[in-house]
């Protein structure tokens, strides 16, 4: 597998040097030089297989014979150790529900592929892991990596800006997971992220790596549940199939938009957005005009500076698709709440990211479509803002009770990267 730099195309890479080095010169995104694409008749075949050994095939796609294919079946299998489900919502509305895995959020596929693949190709070779989080990769990233030799981990998180609970998953952990809570929003912390990977001297230094969506692993594991979806909707409803997306970095819409360039049957996609609405104003004005990031209830999505837009543009480019096209939404906190509380009159308790694909999803699917929208993260990790929003209580899941009176262990820092320079250097392999 090659990959393009697209910042600079003049630099290519192996699936495994993207896989190691996260992102390219002057920042840039890795970007698959060929586009597979199935038949309808694989397509048939593929829905046919069960999800593991359909996502192998799917990731050999891209891959190539880079990874030998009984090692790489290996590998998704131990990432891809939960399931899945499709639960329908209303007759016509149904849930693709992503928390299932050990952290409780869609972020455990690609975070426990990212961590098979790297191991696989990694060796004995030192390596730093330095990433952001809005909520839900921190902790996906920090239990898929949690005790591996030789892999040491940073986590950057907006202090104050994440649920309680969100931050009890993966700042209780210790060990070689390293928590850092910076004084400012999400963009800030991806922004000291894109400085490090500036930085020749401490990449040198650390080995360093991020395992946010711009690593093209985590990109990739995040096509095969699309592909499972839809191989849980009936195959007469699957022409009129409409995927609501809830949207703030963007690459579960990226990895969405990739599925559906292999010949995954979707009628449309829906990126749905909070208040930081940079990508619907973008898509309506033409003008990228990111403000300040505000925050709000569903906090992952507070993301006013989308790493993963570039990615959707190529690739629209690359299909001769029209981003006018593509469907989009916003959804401010107070229907989110109102939506939060019409979803639990169905029978359904969602969360507030869940809650605005929804939303956009119901107020725009149409007459003979089926609707489908992502259900991110398991509802009690945003305990305090559904219950009040509810007015029920919610039972913990034992992965968040067993964490919930642990001591956090992170580091406070301000939003200078000097300070965070220093800091990482000391975790410098000796």
């Amino acid at each position: 597998m090659k990959l393009y730099n697209l910042k600079d195309n003049s630099e290519q890479v192996s699936f495994s040097q993207a896989v190691k080095q996260g992102l390219g010169q002057q920042q840039g995104l890795f970007f698959p030089q060929d586009l597979p694409k199935f038949s309808r008749d694989e397509i048939d075949d593929l829905l046919q297989l069960d999800f593991v050994s359909r996502s192998q095939r799917i990731l050999s796609a891209f891959i190539g014979d880079e990874i030998p294919a009984a090692q790489l079946a290996a590998r998704v299998k131990n990432a891809f150790a939960f399931p899945a489900p499709v639960t329908t919502v209303e007759d016509d509305i149904a849930s693709l529900e992503l928390y299932h895995g050990p952290t409780l959020a869609f972020k455990d596929f690609g975070g426990r592929f990212m961590a098979q693949i790297l191991s696989q190709i990694a060796r004995e070779q030192p390596v730093t892991i330095l990433t952001a989080t809005s909520g839900d990769t921190g902790a996906a990233v920090a239990h898929a990596f949690y005790g591996v030799n030789n892999v040491q981990v940073v986590i950057l998180y907006p202090e104050g800006k994440i649920s309680p609970l969100q931050e009890k998953l993966f700042c209780t952990l210790g060990g070689n997971i390293h928590t850092v809570a910076i004084k400012g929003d999400f963009d800030a912390c991806q922004a000291l992220v894109k400085q490090a990977f500036d930085d020749e001297e401490l990449k040198q230094a650390l080995y360093l790596n991020s395992a946010n969506s711009i690593n093209i692993s985590r990109l990739l594991a995040q096509i095969c549940y699309y592909f499972e979806a839809v191989a849980q909707i009936p195959a007469e409803k699957r022409e009129q199939l409409v995927i609501s997306v809830p949207s703030g970095n963007f690459g579960n819409l990226t990895a969405g938009l990739l599925a559906k360039s292999l010949g995954l049957p979707v009628k449309r996609f829906i990126a749905a957005t909070n208040v930081n609405d940079t990508v619907p104003r973008y898509l309506a004005e033409g003008e990228w005009q990111p403000h300040q990031t505000i925050p709000t209830l569903s906090n992952a999505m507070d993301v006013s500076q989308p790493n993963n837009w570039p990615r959707i543009e190529e690739l629209f480019k690359r299909q001769g698709w029209a981003l006018s096209e593509l469907a989009n939404g916003v959804v401010d906190d107070a229907t989110t709440q109102s939506t939060l509380r019409e979803l639990a009159a169905k029978g359904y308790i969602s969360e507030p990211h869940a809650a605005i694909a929804y939303r956009v999803l119901r107020d725009q699917l149409q007459e003979g479509e089926s609707g489908l929208f992502l259900g991110t993260a398991h509802p009690a990790k945003f305990k305090e803002s559904v219950e009040a929003t509810l007015g029920q209580p919610l039972p913990l899941p034992q992965a968040l009770a067993e964490r919930a009176d642990l001591d956090v262990l992170s580091h406070f820092m301000p939003a200078d990267f000097s300070a965070l320079r220093q800091f990482l250097m000391e975790q410098a392999p000796k």
